[in-house]
């Protein structure tokens, strides 16, 4: 099992321990993620345990927010748009802003291009930033030809063995941006399974963002990010210890690689916390992380600056 579909399924098994999908529910999704009925209920039962005290064991950063202001959700109409990958065709949603001051590549979570990821695609447009949406199941026929989440689920497990082809079609979607946004400054935002996609396009070398956003992503192991140029803000949530626990390598690489970087850390809220679909969505917390968002694409997509290294509060 690679690391990829190792996190695909402790996403399953996590949902069960808190409580969003039934037992049964999980050990269906987990066999079709291949594992046998044992490593299924074995792994039921390690994230039932550690569910027990993960609160107290929560962790925060250099951040610690419990409130936010609340935010005004205008998106722009997403259009669904197709261009060339490295072994096909790429579909993906695009919103276009009216006057835009930058672009923006958005990666969905384990639940693939769904209409929450169209709607912040299109927030970011009515911000003034265009913003592509890539579907990682374009080469399957995209997220609509599944039909629910653990078939979408098996399905980017599958392709997770690939490897680089996750990697590769980011790549070619940052170079449809830039065809689309010619001398605009592009930036990468992605959440759960896309922020820790976010990671590996920065670790494969992807030198073209000047800023990205990995919303609870899980940092690759032996992630290196020298070849990156983008000023990184992670997001994290205090109760996501499972992903918290890649975010002290995350900082490392960072650091070796002298980017520019910021951690923000909600205490009060969960994995996922950012999506208004789902069951752990956190307003106060959605809200304050979607400000810093756009602050830190202000800050280094529109404006003109000198690149340095600013060292963590």
């Amino acid at each position: 099992m690679t690391e990829l579909q190792r996190y695909l399924a402790e996403e399953v098994a996590e949902d069960h321990a808190d409580g969003i999908i039934t037992r049964r529910e999980a050990m269906r999704r987990l066999g079709l993620l291949g594992l046998t009925g044992a490593a299924a209920t074995g792994l039921l039962s390690r994230f039932a345990a550690q569910e027990a005290d993960a609160a107290a064991a929560a962790a925060t950063s250099d951040d610690d927010y419990d409130d936010g202001t609340s935010s005004a959700w205008a998106p722009v109409a997403t259009q669904a748009v197709t261009f060339a990958g490295p072994r096909g065709t790429l579909m993906a949603a695009w919103a276009p802003a009216v006057e835009p001051r930058g672009g923006v590549l958005v990666i969905h979570e384990n639940r693939g291009l769904t209409d929450h990821i169209r709607q912040v695609a299109g927030r970011f447009a009515a911000s003034g930033y265009s913003a592509l949406a890539l579907d990682l199941l374009s080469e399957e026929g995209g997220t609509g030809s599944f039909g629910g989440e653990a078939e979408i689920g098996a399905a980017l497990s599958a392709a997770s063995a690939i490897p680089g082809r996750f990697e590769s079609d980011m790549r070619a979607a940052v170079t449809e941006l830039r065809r689309r946004l010619p001398g605009k400054r592009l930036a990468a935002v992605g959440f759960c399974f896309g922020g820790g996609m976010v990671w590996r396009l920065l670790a494969a070398g992807e030198h073209r963002l000047r800023a990205a956003v990995p919303f609870y992503g899980p940092f690759p192991a032996n992630g290196d990010l020298s070849g990156a140029r983008a000023a990184v803000l992670g997001i994290y949530g205090g109760l996501d210890a499972r992903v918290n626990a890649t975010r002290e390598a995350a900082r490392a690489a960072l650091e070796d690689a002298g980017l520019e970087y910021h951690f923000a850390t909600f205490s009060a809220a969960d994995h996922a916390f950012f999506n208004d679909t789902g069951a752990r969505f956190n307003a106060p917390a959605a809200a304050e992380a979607w400000h810093r968002t756009l602050e830190w694409f202000e800050e280094h997509l529109t404006r003109r600056r000198r690149r340095r290294r600013r060292r963590p509060r």
